[in-house]
């Protein structure tokens, strides 16, 4: 199947998938750890196998050309999102073949799982407005309050100091590295490819703060 949206260097894209049939794709802290370290090491040229960075920290992995810009990402159990700037030719297409190629390998061998494991191609959104680009760091990263209020997209957050000492204690999205937060997994992120909507991590707060409200609206 050919895909409707044509990528173009410099230009943002909202990246996203789910596993087959809505199933869950991230069951424990180590899936999750797995494909976090797959953004860093996929975003690459040349191939890489994962045994040889058993162990090894993301600061003692070696820097190289990147494919993409990553901007945001956030993993949730049965889909994840990225937010990437294509920085190459086809660059986001490689990068997400090789991210999604690897971790099925991955668990499908951990968990003896048969059939594919992502519900198709990934889909992907063109960033082109200004206003849109700025949404997706709050649509994103506000996902993960889906898992303490499931219903807080249609009814609005009921508990906004809970959601948010929730996202403060969730480590599988970039939403720390925007509150100031120095963590290894921060390299993962190219947060100059994106325009300078936070200054200051009080920037991102404030941020968020109002789409917090807003949802209770």
């Amino acid at each position: 199947m050919q895909r409707r949206i044509n990528f173009s260097e410099g230009e943002f894209y909202h990246i996203y998938n789910r596993g087959a049939n809505k199933t869950n794709i991230f069951l424990d802290h180590f899936d999750r750890a797995r494909f976090q370290k797959l953004l860093l090491l996929c975003n690459r040229s040349k191939a890489i196998t994962f045994r040889d960075y058993i162990g090894r920290s993301y600061v003692e992995i070696e820097k190289e050309e990147p494919l993409v810009d990553i901007g945001v990402y956030c993993l949730m159990p049965n889909h994840f999102h990225l937010l990437l700037r294509e920085r190459t030719e086809n660059g986001i297409s490689i990068f997400m073949k090789k991210v999604l190629t690897s971790y099925s390998m991955y668990f499908n061998t951990k968990y003896e799982h048969s059939g594919v494991l992502f519900q198709g191609r990934f889909g992907a959104r063109h960033a082109d407005s200004d206003e849109y680009l700025k949404y997706l760091f709050a649509y994103i990263h506000l996902n993960p309050v889906k898992i303490i209020d499931p219903d807080w997209k249609e009814n609005g957050i009921k508990d906004r100091e809970k959601a948010k000492g929730y996202l403060s204690n969730y480590p599988y999205s970039s939403y720390l590295e925007y509150t100031g937060e120095e963590r290894p997994e921060g390299c993962i992120l190219n947060k100059e490819a994106f325009p300078e909507y936070f200054s200051h991590p009080q920037d991102f707060d404030i941020f968020i703060e109002d789409w917090l409200s807003f949802s209770e609206e």
